[in-house]
């Protein structure tokens, strides 16, 4: 069943995390040196894991609570990643080190949206098998 929406939701956040980070800069420094993903170790570790979730729990299509914990726990990482991002945009603001915010921020909010919509699509399917596990 991996040609189920959910599993699409979960590729497009596997692309963004895994691949659109090191296409996008994250924020530009005082000197308007761009700022990826990949020059700090702690930030690609972060949305690399991000992107093996949600690989991961692609695969779990048949065990449909456990993908739905793996999501949430994506989701969590996320909300973290967002958390430093506006954690270190509103306190290094400024001339200080960080000039400009790029638009690589919002990063963990699509991917929040998507996971979302991820686990909307695996209750919807829960639902429908509870139902007709009823009818027998």
């Amino acid at each position: 069943m991996i040609q189920r929406i959910q599993s699409i939701y979960l590729v497009i956040v596997a692309l963004i995390s895994g691949v659109l980070t090191f296409f996008v800069n994250l924020w530009s420094d005082a000197k308007g040196e761009k700022i990826y993903a990949g020059d700090d170790i702690l930030i690609s570790i972060l949305f690399y894991a991000s992107a093996i979730l949600a690989l991961w729990s692609i695969f779990f299509f048949k065990n449909r609570k456990n993908q739905f914990v793996l999501n949430r726990l994506n989701i969590i990482l996320n909300l973290f990643l967002l958390g430093f991002f506006v954690y270190r945009s509103l306190n290094l603001s400024g001339e200080i080190l960080v000039s400009e915010k790029g638009i690589g921020m919002l990063i963990p909010v699509f991917s929040i949206v998507f996971l979302v919509l991820a686990n909307r699509a695996i209750k919807k399917d829960e639902d429908l098998v509870k139902s007709v596990d009823r009818l027998r």
